[in-house]
C-alpha cells in the first residue's frame, strides 16, 4: 500500500512509520504543524506541535529514508479542537481535545488529503488493535488509546493503519533505539497538548474572562465560597476549591455540577457524585449497528474504571437519538462532554457523548 504516516515528532510515531516501512508499504512521512505559535507550545514533557517536535519528525524520517513533508493545519486544529474545547467548558462541560483530534483532524482532514492524494490509508502511533477493521484495545493496557479512537466511522478505520497495537511502550522505546532514532528516550507529552504550561483554568480564563460565582454546598444550600468561572472546575475536581465555610460534617467536599447559566458550582460529599443512569448523545456504532437493548461494558473517561451496563435506545427533548445506560454498580464522577465508549471485552463497540447523569 501506498500509506502517510503521521509523525509527531515522538517515538511512537517514528515506530509506527519504520514498522511500515517495514512491511513493505510505500511510505510518506508527514509532520502536522497544528500551532500558531509553534515555539510556545512545549515545556518538558508538556505540550506538542513545536518546531523542536518538526526537526525529530524530520530526523526520523531521513533514518528511514522516506519522503517527508509538513502539513499546515493551525487553523483547522484551532477552530476544531481548541475553540470547540473553550467552547464546551464555557457550557458547563468537560471535552476531551485527543478524541476530537482523531475525529476531526487526524481522520477527517488528514485521511482525506491523503486519500485525495492517492495514498491508501494514514499511519500513525496509537497504541491500538485493528484487525479486519475491528477495534481493539492495545496489548499494553497501561498505554491503550482504543478510548480516544472510539469516534471514528467504519470507513475511517478502513483508512488506518495502526502497527504499535501489539507492543508495549518499553518494546517501542527499544526499538527505536536499535533502529538509532533520536527520539528513542524523548518524553512522552502529558496533559492538553496545547496547553504547554498545565494551567487549563488559566487558559479557559484568557479566553473567557472573569466569570465569578458562587460555590453551593449541595447539603445545605449555603454558600461556601467564590470561584472566578465554573470553566475552572469540573465534575469529580477536590482540589482548589477555595471554600471559606468548612462542611459541617467536616469531610471533603467534591464539585458535584456547574451552571454557567447563573455561574454557581455545586459541591458536597464524595457518595453524591455516584451516579447509576448516563444518557449519551450523538450515538457512533464503530464496529456495526448491534440490536438494543444490548448488554456491555462501559468506560466512561480516558483511563477510567469499566462498568457493565445495559444499553437502550432513548429521545432526547429535541427528538435526536440518545442512548441509556443503566450502570449495574454506580459510577463517580462522570463530566458532561466525555466520552461513554462500549466495549465487548477488547472490542471497540460504539462511542457517544455524555449529556445528563443520575
Amino acid at each position: 500500500m501506498r500509506v502517510l504516516a503521521a509523525m509527531s515528532g515522538g517515538v511512537d510515531s517514528a515506530v509506527a512509520a519504520a514498522l511500515a516501512v517495514d512491511a513493505g508499504h510505500d511510505v510518506t512521512g508527514v509532520h502536522l504543524a497544528l500551532s500558531e505559535a509553534p515555539a510556545e507550545l512545549r515545556t518538558g514533557s508538556r505540550g506538542c506541535c513545536s518546531r523542536e517536535d518538526a526537526r525529530d519528525a524530520a530526523r526520523a524520517a531521513d533514518v528511514l529514508g522516506i519522503p517527508f513533508y509538513v502539513w499546515d493545519l493551525a487553523a483547522r486544529f484551532r477552530e476544531d479542537v481548541v475553540d470547540d474545547f473553550v467552547a464546551e467548558y464555557a457550557a458547563g462541560r468537560t471535552p476531551n481535545p485527543c478524541l476530537r483530534c482523531n475525529e476531526k483532524i487526524k481522520f477527517a482532514a488528514v485521511l482525506d488529503r491523503a486519500l485525495a492524494l492517492g495514498f491508501d490509508a494514514v499511519v500513525t502511533g496509537h497504541h491500538a488493535r485493528l484487525e479486519d477493521g475491528v477495534l481493539r484495545r492495545s496489548a499494553d493496557l497501561a498505554k491503550d488509546q482504543s478510548y480516544v479512537l472510539a469516534v471514528l466511522t467504519p470507513a475511517q478505520l478502513a483508512g488506518a493503519v495502526f502497527p504499535l497495537g501489539e507492543m508495549t511502550k518499553v518494546a517501542v522505546r527499544a526499538e527505536a533505539a536499535r533502529r538509532g532514532l533520536g527520539v528513542a528516550d524523548k518524553p512522552d507529552s502529558h496533559d492538553i497538548c496545547f496547553i504547554a504550561d498545565g494551567d487549563t483554568a488559566g487558559f479557559l480564563r484568557s479566553r473567557l474572562g472573569d466569570q465569578p460565582g458562587p460555590v453551593i454546598d449541595a447539603l445545605t444550600g449555603a454558600v461556601v465560597g467564590e470561584h472566578s468561572g465554573t470553566y475552572g472546575y469540573t465534575v469529580g475536581q477536590r482540589r482548589g476549591l477555595a471554600l471559606t465555610v468548612p462542611a459541617p460534617d467536616g469531610r471533603p467536599r467534591y464539585v458535584l455540577s456547574l451552571s454557567p447559566v447563573d455561574r454557581s458550582v455545586t459541591v458536597g460529599p464524595v457518595e453524591a457524585l455516584d451516579v447509576s443512569t448516563v444518557y449519551a448523545d450523538r450515538p457512533l456504532w464503530t464496529a456495526g449497528e448491534r440490536a438494543l437493548p444490548l448488554t456491555c461494558d462501559v468506560q466512561l473517561r480516558a483511563h477510567g474504571m469499566v462498568h457493565r451496563c445495559t444499553v437502550e435506545e432513548d429521545a432526547a427533548a429535541d427528538g435526536a437519538v440518545r442512548w441509556r445506560l443503566a450502570l449495574d454498580t454506580p459510577a463517580r464522577g462522570v463530566a458532561a462532554g466525555q466520552a461513554a465508549v462500549l466495549y465487548d471485552g477488547d472490542t471497540v463497540l460504539a462511542s457517544a457523548t455524555v449529556s445528563v447523569t443520575a
